[in-house]
């Protein structure tokens, strides 16, 4: 007995002392020193009441054709050509599809591919409690519309579009996602121009409108018309990650900063179960809501299989370095500990949508009276697909659960399959790690998968190199008052974002941005 002892305890040290090793020499990233002169950034009162006048557009997207309402977004545009008029003297514009504004500032070399910085003009409605975010539920009865926006404005200390500006913050909705970044562009745009910087290759902005329900007739019209053109870009930008501010990511002691290499894809499908309908005093023993519930159960308890993917490998090897001891000897060693780190990973929702194509349960429809048997339930199973999974592997997954049921399933809203992943090691992502190593210091800078869906995805035909960020340093809080009630956006934050776009556009061919 003594004889295997020792030789497996021997063993098992050595394992111990290898696992040790490795941790304690694992090549986490560590918050990189401010290099270069600080950016100096100065509060300029016209820049926020430009912001703060677009805001009081009610630009209110619908996903509905027969209630998009033109007069809002015209009303906008126009607003967006009287506030800027050295832009529309000096740089190419046009209109597409209507709504969809474009702007090009024409560079010295036309042989270098230009940047392309993406926004949009629509915004969510202005929401509250009880009231729907969007115009896409497929079950809402037509003789409940939307309550107009004087009720749901009692919801906010300051109306959803006042543009109030108090306390050191710009309130309305939007000024989250995404006119606070469109405005910064225009700025940054603005000030370039008027500094007498003429840029290496050509500048686009381009700005969709109706990226909140799909981006099909803004961010995908634009995207057509650039295919059309020929155009490839060096680097497209569009908004998704944060500055997350230090104690918002469970378990990293830093502010981190997630710039989206990729994001998810977004399938919706809709699963009609069929069942015995009839009277409630005489109910079959499985009823079609019972059917449904049973489905449900098994898409709930059976998700799609969980994957590190090379890009949670890069983000994990990033942030590693900031997290606790128990979480750095998982990551330094996943060869061995990889199923427990996948583990620790799903058990916390946020985790676990890095990891693997999430399932949720949004929607459901059976009776319309407490004692009637609906021979038919209807209900909708959200998909975000992770990078690696496809659409087609997602519906064999839920019709593989739902085998033995008579059901139906389509697919709603506006699918598509994850996007490419974007290099780290370009010029068009260590520039913004310059740019932010210049305003935000002791910031830990790290690729991410953004997993909310943006207009980016549209146009990555047009590049290899598209990143997904909104340079603005939030924390818990503030993150929650996107398409919620008391969106708002800090001053500083609003500054710091024109100058982060200011310096992007005016140093990316200037030694590689150092």
């Amino acid at each position: 007995m003594k004889k295997i002892f020792l030789p497996v305890f021997a063993i098992l040290l050595l394992l111990i002392g290898l696992l040790l090793a490795r941790t304690f020499t694992f090549p986490f990233k560590k918050i990189a020193a401010a290099t270069g002169t600080p950016a100096q950034i100065t509060i300029n009162d016209s820049s926020i009441s430009r912001l703060s006048g677009g805001l009081k557009i009610p630009t209110i997207s619908s996903g509905d054709s027969l209630k998009f309402n033109d007069v809002p977004f015209d009303t906008f545009n126009e607003y967006i050509k009287k506030n800027y008029p050295f832009i529309y003297q000096h740089a190419e514009s046009y209109t597409i599809n209507g709504h969809a504004l474009v702007f090009k500032l024409k560079g010295t070399d036309p042989n270098l591919q230009p940047l392309l910085f993406l926004s949009h003009l629509d915004v969510v409605p202005p929401g509250g409690a009880g009231i729907k975010n969007t115009e896409t539920d497929l079950f809402q009865p037509k003789d409940k519309p939307i309550p107009p926006v004087s009720k749901i404005a009692k919801e906010w200390d300051y109306g959803p579009f006042s543009g109030a500006v108090v306390n050191g913050r710009i309130y309305g909705r939007g000024t989250m996602d995404m006119k606070s970044m469109l405005f910064a562009l225009m700025e940054a745009l603005q000030n370039t121009m008027k500094s007498g910087y003429q840029p290496k290759r050509d500048i686009y902005l381009a700005f969709g409108f109706d990226e909140e329900v799909g981006g099909e007739l803004g961010a995908a019209r634009i995207a057509d018309y650039f295919g059309r053109q020929r155009l490839r870009f060096d680097a497209i930008y569009d908004e998704g990650g944060f500055i997350l501010s230090k104690g918002s990511v469970e378990g990293i002691d830093a502010n981190v900063a997630l710039i989206g290499c990729a994001e998810k894809g977004f399938l919706s499908l809709k699963i009609k179960v069929k069942g015995l309908g009839g009277h409630s005093s005489m109910p079959p023993s499985e009823t079609a809501v019972g059917k449904a519930a049973a489905i449900m159960q098994k898409l709930e308890q059976n998700p799609m299989k969980p994957t590190i993917t090379p890009l949670i490998q890069d983000f994990f090897k990033n942030v590693g370095g900031s997290m606790s001891f128990p979480s750095r000897l998982a990551i330094a060693n996943d060869w061995l500990l990889q199923p427990l780190l996948i583990s620790q990973l799903s058990k916390n929702h946020t985790t676990n949508a890095l990891i693997r194509t999430t399932t949720a349960l949004t929607m459901m429809k059976g009776s319309d009276a407490p004692n009637v048997l609906s021979s038919e339930v209807e209900f909708v199973a959200n998909f975000r697909l992770l990078p690696g999974n496809t659409i087609q592997e997602v519906k064999e997954h839920v019709a593989k659960l739902a085998q033995g049921y008579d059901i139906e399933i389509s697919e709603v809203d506006n699918s598509r399959e994850a996007s490419i992943v974007s290099p780290s090691d370009t010029k068009g992502y260590k520039i913004m790690e310059t740019s932010l190593n210049r305003i935000y210091p002791n910031l830990l800078i790290t690729p991410y998968l953004t997993v909310g869906g943006t207009d980016a995805i549209k146009y990555q035909a047009l590049s290899n190199n598209v990143y997904r960020f909104m340079p603005i340093k939030i924390n818990n809080s503030e993150q929650q008052s996107m398409h919620s009630i008391n969106e708002y956006i800090s001053i500083e934050n609003y500054t710091k974002m024109i100058r982060y776009f200011e310096f992007i556009m005016q140093n990316y061919d200037k030694d590689g941005g150092k």
